[in-house]
């Protein structure tokens, strides 16, 4: 039997009637039927799933095995066992609530082939969701997580070789809740030789659910620091401390933890307040620094700051302010060439806060009028653009040279 290129891994749960859409985009893959697989398990749905994936195995062109099984409580289990059955070249995890786009898994296929990339991730977009957007303004034959825009789409829906899984024992954490894929996403993107991006075909969309029993929208808060803890843990194994951790430490700083002390932190009681700055602590303590802190907006790396130093009383002015969407006057000193962003509580005595916090970083001091952009920082961003071009055009080279001598 020949073996597939790409094993398609469907974990359902209560799907219907989103499935029906779901299987209808598989079959309608451009990809020849024959090198396609689909291994779906049933995570115990009680709504008709499992006799559904029975009778599209039973009608659908390509090979599908319908594995059904109790529920696990999460996605993971059932990615998990689909990834233990999968003999693909690559695999593809497919929500049962969402949809493939049109030739989304030939393209992919096309892509890993043509560039020898580890990880292909095609454009998203949302139906009655928000899909991520910031890594979909270019396509890239071959990029990595520190160069792009890559490490805000930690989702699961992507194209993985199974070698790359195989070789270092890859799999979703079951223990986790909420979060699981960014851990194994992120994982697959620091042990891959290469990323490619799809950035000008829709190759999947984002279903959101009239009922809202998708998964990223349950859980308590509680949860949403587990999986900030599990996944700066991993950034902390895998990459030494330097610019290239302190990149990747923006992800669970501003997507997972920060949200927990925006608006909602207003409407929470004291007792929750005080357990939410109690687990943040100590990932504060052991991830929190001043380089991590400069590439943030003032705002993000104010709120971060206080968490930092356990400061509920102050961050709930901060977070009030922020909320209202008001904008402080910008305060320009040294001939333009230092903009603050007065935020609540600057220079006030009794807070404390240093001035640093507040200092605007030149990407967000451009956009103060009569700002003086200082010629030391021109020269070290210069410098910092050639340098990456120049990694770029190497890793280009050696690329071209490792395949000329194949």
């Amino acid at each position: 039997m020949t073996q597939p290129d790409v094993t398609v891994i469907i974990g359902a749960y209560e799907a219907m009637p989103y499935l029906v859409e779901c299987l209808a985009s598989v079959e309608a893959q451009t990809l020849d039927a024959g090198r396609v697989e689909v291994i779906a398990v049933d995570d115990g749905s009680t709504d008709g799933t499992g006799e559904y994936l029975e009778e599209f195995a039973a009608r659908a062109p390509m090979a599908v095995t319908v594995i059904r099984q109790a529920n696990s409580g999460g996605p993971s289990g059932p990615r998990n066992v689909g990834l233990d059955r999968a003999s693909g070249r690559y695999v593809f995890f497919l929500d049962a609530d969402d949809r493939l786009g049109p030739e989304a898994l030939e393209r992919m296929v096309a892509a890993a082939d043509r560039n020898g990339t580890d990880v292909v991730l095609g454009r998203v977009e949302g139906i009655n969701r928000k899909p991520p957007r910031s890594m979909w303004h270019r396509s890239f034959d071959r990029t990595d997580v520190y160069s792009s825009n890559i490490k805000y789409t930690l989702s699961a829906q992507k194209l993985f070789r199974r070698a790359l899984l195989t070789r270092h024992g890859m799999r979703f954490d079951e223990s986790l809740w909420t979060g699981e894929d960014a851990l194994f996403t992120m994982e697959a993107y620091l042990r891959a030789d290469g990323v490619s991006v799809i950035a000008d075909h829709t190759c999947y969309y984002l279903v959101g659910r009239d009922d809202g029993k998708h998964v990223t929208r349950s859980g308590g808060y509680t949860l949403r620091f587990d999986s900030a803890r599990a996944l700066m843990g991993l950034i902390a194994e895998l990459v030494p401390p330097g610019p290239r951790r302190d990149v990747l430490m923006l992800r669970p700083f501003l997507v997972t933890l920060l949200p927990q002390f925006g608006p909602r932190f207003l409407k929470d009681g004291e007792e929750v307040r005080r357990h939410k700055l109690e687990l943040a602590k100590p990932l504060m303590d052991a991830h929190w620094n001043a380089d991590v802190a400069r590439r943030l907006r003032v705002h993000e790396r104010l709120r971060l700051h206080l968490i930092a130093e356990q400061r509920a009383d102050l961050l709930v002015d901060v977070v009030e302010f922020v909320h209202r969407k008001k904008n402080p006057a910008p305060l320009l000193e040294r001939r333009g060439s230092r903009v603050y962003l007065p935020y609540p509580h600057f220079r006030e005595t009794t807070a404390g806060i240093p001035d640093a916090v507040y200092l605007a970083a030149p990407r967000e001091a451009r956009k103060v009028p009569g700002y003086r952009e200082s010629r030391v920082v021109f020269l070290m961003q210069a410098a910092a653009r050639r340098a990456r071009r120049a990694r770029r055009m190497v890793v280009g080279e050696g690329r071209q040279l490792a395949g000329n001598a194949r």
